[in-house]
């Protein structure tokens, strides 16, 4: 596609044109399918100038933009409509997990449009939305970073059938610390006092049959 420069013929920058232009944009945003930057989309359009593809981007309803992304308004990432959507935005965009409280601290500090959401709100949707997993005490992360549901034990049955045999606890406490945020003896009062778990050398533990 080609734009027009500055200083061209009045017409060629009549709303129609503007309409066109504005089209090809979120034409092209559709085509990348995904949020991103104002860069990808130019290149996509065909224009080197990003400053011309923003300003054509910011005039169209259609568009939203959020952090540095943009994409169709109706893509939760650049425009988050609910309470699960922004919880998903932050965790996404702080990259690592967070506690319920934090989270909250978070949205109230955001530029989102209505933030004003309770704490308790906030962690009833985290319990609630499957993308979400509990990995400590109040502390979620994202599961699509490779987080499951499930207890502590059963993070450990997870770790030792995958090994399909015995470990040694500490080899067992490092591992199961990747995926979830408690305590040392946490995992070793669950090593030693449940009944799916059987110790088979010196503080070494397989899963019992």
């Amino acid at each position: 596609m080609v734009f027009y420069a500055p200083g061209a013929n009045s017409t060629k920058h009549s709303e129609k044109a503007i309409r066109d232009h504005v089209g090809k944009v979120i034409e092209a945003i559709n085509k990348i399918g995904q949020p991103t930057n104002i860069e990808s989309i130019a290149r996509e359009v065909g224009n080197p100038d990003t400053k011309h593809v923003q300003a054509l981007a910011s005039i169209s309803k259609n568009v939203a933009s959020l952090h540095g992304r943009w994409g169709l308004t109706k893509w939760p990432m650049v425009n988050p409509k609910n309470i699960r959507d922004k919880i998903y935005v932050v965790l996404h965009d702080h990259k690592k997990p967070m506690h319920f409280s934090e989270i909250a601290q978070a949205i109230a500090a955001s530029d989102f449009k209505r933030k004003d959401v309770t704490t308790q709100a906030i962690h009833n949707e985290l319990i609630k939305d499957k993308r979400f997993v509990l990995i400590g005490r109040g502390i979620y992360a994202l599961k699509e970073w490779g987080y499951k549901k499930g207890t502590v034990a059963d993070v450990i049955a997870e770790v030792l059938k995958k090994e399909s045999g015995p470990l040694h606890r500490d080899e067992i406490v490092r591992r199961v610390l990747k995926s979830r945020h408690v305590k040392e003896t946490t995992i070793l009062l669950n090593l030693q006092g449940k009944p799916q778990f059987k110790r088979v050398a010196k503080a070494t533990y397989a899963l019992a049959e």
